[in-house]
């Protein structure tokens, strides 16, 4: 579900981000050394936080929103909902997962 959002909560799952990535959980994650979204292996750390669901369109940071994207695809991704992306994704030609 996505729903309007204001400064407030930008900035309050901004800093629940910052948290995020220094935890135990996300050190495991990015250990793994793969994209979320391309697969591809990538040195831990050239890996970035990404929001499935964006901030800017209503997204929590929590770990079920939230995976380990290389930086290419989260700067393709910006702020585009799972739908949205893989339509993108369509358009350029690579095949459905």
């Amino acid at each position: 579900m996505l729903f309007e959002t204001d400064e407030k909560h930008v900035k309050r799952e901004r800093q629940k981000a910052r948290d995020l990535r220094k935890s135990q959980w996300w050190k495991n994650r990015i250990a793994r050394g793969e994209c979320h979204y391309c697969h591809a292996q990538v040195a831990p750390s050239e890996l970035t936080l990404d929001h499935i669901v964006p901030v800017s369109r209503g997204g929590r940071t929590t770990k079920g929103n939230c995976v380990a994207a290389c930086k290419e695809c989260n700067n393709r991704k910006k702020s585009q909902t799972p739908v949205e992306w893989n339509e993108y994704l369509e358009r350029l030609g690579y095949p459905e997962e």
